[in-house]
């Protein structure tokens, strides 16, 4: 519990699910916050709620997709903290559609903005404070960045590359006292389901998932600061995603049937 106390922790896509419910859950331990997303009023709950807990929080409203505004993210919380020791780089959306059934591919280009570069860019400027604090980097990506998963495509393709990017990244900062920690959550109850990009383009409006049969936003949160706390390489949400990781290697057409039947069930 003491890990992350007084530590200076930004986490991106703060103001709902898995984000809020991590910040929750570091203001517990002591940390003090920095909570970046685009929603102002939203961020502005979440840091009452951290305050509450006895945590300090400073809000950024941050679009993560825009370069410029996730350097001033980071210059905002150095400004405010004189340092930053970790990065929560969680911000997201998803889609639920098919390739052939998408009117447009423009929902492609937009999850790689958000997905991909949003945590690139503050992951960029992050660096050379968190060299000096000897910090930690923690990217929230899926399941889906460990296999192909049907009607998420352009969603998985977004995870795929995190997990190139941060295990790269992970290699040249061997030495640095920097540690890089994946998280790679199964389905998770969240508002990401129903701002999901749809066939048409539009947000679907309501989840497709089985909420009562997933993990909730504050079980994975937990889950992901212990992750964090220990500078763990990786921490695979369910028993599935670690099974079929390897299942992958040897039998890969069974795990194609795993995920295809996981989306058809809708948990």
């Amino acid at each position: 519990m003491k890990e992350l106390a007084g530590k200076t922790v930004v986490v991106t896509g703060a103001s709902s699910g898995i984000g809020k419910a991590v910040c929750l859950e570091l203001a517990r331990r002591g940390a003090r916050l920095v909570l970046a997303a685009r929603r102002e009023d939203r961020l502005a709950e979440v840091a009452r709620e951290c305050e509450a807990l006895g945590a300090e929080a400073l809000v950024v409203p941050t679009d993560v997709s825009s370069e410029n505004a996730c350097r001033n993210l980071i210059e905002r919380a150095v400004e405010r903290y004189g340092g930053i020791n970790a990065l929560v780089a969680n911000a997201g959306r998803t889609m639920w559609a098919r390739l052939d059934e998408m009117s447009e591919p423009s929902a492609c280009e937009e999850l790689m903005r958000v997905n991909y570069l949003g945590c690139v860019y503050p992951t960029f400027y992050a660096l050379p404070h968190l060299k000096k604090t000897r910090g930690r980097i923690v990217a929230v990506s899926s399941l889906a960045g460990l296999t192909g998963v049907p009607e998420r495509t352009g969603y998985a393709a977004t995870k795929h590359a995190l997990f190139g990017f941060f295990e790269s990244l992970r290699i040249e900062l061997e030495g640095s006292g920097v540690s890089v920690t994946l998280a790679a959550p199964d389905f998770v109850v969240t508002e990401i389901h129903r701002s999901a990009i749809g066939p048409d383009g539009r947000a679907l409006g309501e989840s497709p998932m089985q909420e009562s049969r997933i993990m909730t936003a504050e079980t994975c949160a937990r889950h992901i600061v212990r992750a964090m706390e220990k500078r763990k390489r990786l921490w695979i949400g369910s028993l599935r995603g670690r099974v079929g990781r390897f299942v992958r290697l040897l039998a890969p057409a069974l795990t194609d049937r795993i995920a295809r039947r996981a989306i058809a069930r809708r948990y």
